[in-house]
């Protein structure tokens, strides 16, 4: 019997109730792009869909379901996604603005990425991932 695959990626219910809010306000849909580094450091930014361009190098991790009416595609970077293949990754929020240009930073929010190592079990089983 096969099961189903595992997500790489996950939302809390907070983080949902702020995308929620988002979409109300920008009235767009919504993605995330997991940073790499740089100034913004490692954190989840989210843009209103078409805002943030993903390109061949970019792989799909998921597709969140945080009640906006459409899924939340979520992508990394390949050279990202390379060390992070082995992660499950649940985007959350917490207090305090961000550096970067993620559209929650007027909110006096922020999303940040809790991590956690697969298990064996969901290693084997884990969803397909597509590049841009």
């Amino acid at each position: 019997m096969r099961t189903m695959p595992h997500a790489r990626v996950a939302l809390t219910e907070e983080a949902a109730a702020l995308l929620r809010r988002l979409r109300t306000e920008h009235d767009q849909p919504l993605m995330f792009h997991q940073s790499g580094g740089c100034c913004d450091g490692s954190a989840p930014m989210c843009y209103t869909q078409g805002t943030f361009l993903t390109g061949s190098s970019d792989v799909l991790l998921g597709e969140l379901d945080a009640g906006t009416g459409e899924p939340v595609p979520v992508w990394i970077s390949q050279a990202q996604f390379e060390y992070w293949s082995h992660t499950h990754l649940t985007i959350d929020v917490t207090a305090g603005r961000g550096a970067g240009f993620s559209i929650e930073g007027p909110t006096g929010h922020r999303f940040v990425i809790r991590s956690r190592l697969f298990t064996d079990e969901e290693s084997q089983d884990l969803e397909p991932v597509r590049t841009g």
